[in-house]
């Protein structure tokens, strides 16, 4: 039986950014120590129910640092004794600069965590100031040179774009700066505005780029960061060879994954469900049937993010099936246009490709 990952939500922030749409509350020690109590439970329900092997975990939030090694510690515990969980797992916690003053991260790598996703976004004050984040370069130097004194070597940095006020001057010292900290994973995102989040109840005040504009800080950062070392690997996501993230992986390449908490999503056994955005619906244990999943246009759909893209023999190998001729022409039409690549292995989109990706995948897909 295929291994699986695991994550964990932990839905807890010091404050709400004003782009963030994530599933997330402000609380007091006392509803955090309930909540870790019912995440215990949760996962020795599920280690019960699913006996399955995990090979990566992933404390995702919200905040998890909030919650403090102590408490993220008692979890990975809970996992160890609930699941069969791999030597070489890669174990991976989020965490702000902000929060990481209090946390032992040497005590948390000697417990089994090994990567590090620091939510930093910018270094530069005015940027960061628009976002609500509340730290500055110095916390985040701070953070990676402690994590990495405790014996931490697979960190990665969030990288947004397109931020209002962003040029690409300070686009350009916030990429230095990351390739300054020598991290091996590196995460960019263009901001996009959610419905519900503070930034979108602004979005008519707000200073923001237009899609021409967008395409150019993305283009500009795969370029920079190519210059760095890193390779990139997924729509969003650039690492040092070798340090691609595996827990995201799972979900690219169409393979299995197990959620726990409020939000959060599973595929399992060909099913999709999720838990309600709702603390008293996890904590009766309730989950909502989403549809079957797995099936072979979604594979296209997730494979084409990837750099890799759609690797015709894997597809065969999973579907019993050739890639239809269709879909390869159509492919070979883009191609035309600079939007991907074609050869007699694959299909794999470009970073031009890439910025348009929602509808170069949907025309691949009408043509199956």
């Amino acid at each position: 039986m295929r291994k699986i990952g695991l994550y964990l939500h932990i839905p807890f922030c010091d404050g709400k950014c004003a782009y963030c749409s994530f599933f997330s509350k402000r609380s007091d020690e006392s509803f955090i120590d309930r909540y870790t109590d019912h995440l215990i439970k949760a996962i020795h329900d599920w280690g019960d129910i699913i006996k399955r092997t995990v090979d990566t975990v992933y404390f995702g939030g919200g905040t998890p640092s909030l919650l403090g090694h102590e408490r993220l510690i008692r979890i990975l515990k809970a996992v160890e004794q609930s699941f069969t969980v791999t030597d070489n797992a890669e174990i991976t916690v989020e965490v702000n600069p902000t929060s990481t003053n209090d946390l032992d991260f040497a005590a948390m790598r000697q417990a089994g965590f090994n990567r590090l996703s620091i939510g930093m976004q910018s270094v530069n004050d005015n940027e960061l100031r628009i976002l609500g984040r509340r730290h500055n370069a110095e916390a985040v130097s701070r953070s990676v040179q402690s994590a990495k004194n405790a014996g931490f070597n697979n960190i990665s940095l969030d990288v947004m774009l397109a931020i209002p006020e962003q040029t690409i001057e300070s686009l350009n010292k916030t990429l230095s700066f990351c390739a300054s900290q020598n991290v091996q994973h590196i995460s960019c995102y263009i901001l996009k505005i959610e419905e519900g989040t503070p930034f979108y109840a602004m979005r008519d005040t707000l200073s923001l780029f237009d899609d021409d504009e967008q395409a150019a800080f993305y283009e500009h950062t795969a370029e920079r960061l190519r210059e760095f070392g890193f390779n990139q690997y997924e729509i969003s996501n650039f690492s040092q060879r070798g340090f691609e993230s595996r827990h995201n992986l799972h979900y690219w390449h169409d393979e299995e994954y197990l959620g726990i908490g409020p939000s959060a999503h599973s595929f399992l056994d060909g099913k999709r469900f999720y838990y309600d955005n709702d603390f008293q619906s996890f904590f009766e244990g309730r989950t909502i049937h989403e549809g079957n999943g797995g099936d072979s246009e979604e594979y296209i759909m997730l494979a084409l993010r990837l750099t890799e893209g759609l690797i015709f023999k894997k597809y065969s190998e999973r579907f019993g099936k050739t890639v239809s001729s269709r879909l390869i022409e159509a492919g070979r039409r883009l191609a035309a246009n600079g939007l991907c690549h074609v050869d007699d292995y694959r299909i794999s989109l470009t970073v031009k490709g890439f910025l348009v990706s929602n509808s170069v995948i949907a025309y691949l897909l009408e043509n199956t």
